[in-house]
């Protein structure tokens, strides 16, 4: 089964596609996870993302499609995948079919998460990350804590730039002039199922397995 999660910032695809790939036995490729590792290694390509990033706007086309190309021609992706922040423009959208064709792929299911800007917003401004390991988690899940449950790091809670109120404003109008095109991409080929992404985890992940069952 291959897989795209579409969704504004903090709709929960990442949390999904992570329950996702283990139900399914697929591999969750997150484009974001992707570029942190990057910029926390300080690659080339982590230097050039860094900025853009913490600006709230998209990395440019030419490193996504790289990326991506890179990660399904491996091994673990041939029987299925699950891609989780891309494609984010139609460019990319149009790239990554070409890519599919390339690897002889023909069928994928867009999963579209929505859910109300005001309620994402607050998602976001109540989301930290962990310096360690980069496992993000709600105030609500680590109060009281002071070592990541991931990883047991001391004190290394923080909010990502990205995550930032004037950074998330613009996430979100970035959102709505680029990636909304990309949604109207898919649905104009019949390949999109959508789903309110407001409820528990384990309620928007029943819907998910639910519609796609059916």
């Amino acid at each position: 089964m291959r897989l795209i999660l579409f969704g504004g910032p903090g709709v929960g695809k990442g949390t999904q596609a992570k329950i996702l790939s283990a139900k399914l036995n697929i591999p969750h490729i997150s484009t974001g996870d992707i570029l942190r590792q990057a910029v926390k290694d300080k690659s080339e390509m982590g230097k050039k993302a860094r900025e853009i990033m913490n600006r709230g706007d998209l990395v440019p086309d030419d490193i996504m499609i790289g990326i991506i190309k890179e990660r399904l021609s491996k091994p673990d992706s041939q029987n299925g995948f699950i891609l989780d922040g891309f494609p984010r423009t139609e460019i990319q959208a149009v790239a990554l079919d070409k890519l599919l064709k390339e690897l002889n792929i023909n069928q994928i299911v867009v999963i579209n998460i929505y859910a109300d800007e005001d309620e994402l917003l607050k998602r976001l401004n109540y989301r930290r990350a962990c310096k360690e390991c980069g496992e993000i988690f709600s105030l609500e899940k680590i109060y009281g804590l002071d070592k990541c449950p991931n990883c047991g790091a001391e004190n290394s809670f923080y909010l990502r730039d990205d995550d930032k109120e004037d950074v998330i404003r613009n996430r979100f109008k970035v959102f709505k002039s680029t990636t909304i095109p990309v949604l109207n991409y898919y649905q104009k080929r019949g390949k999109v199922i959508s789903v309110n992404g407001i409820g528990s985890i384990e309620d928007v992940n029943d819907l998910i397995l639910g519609e796609l069952e059916s």
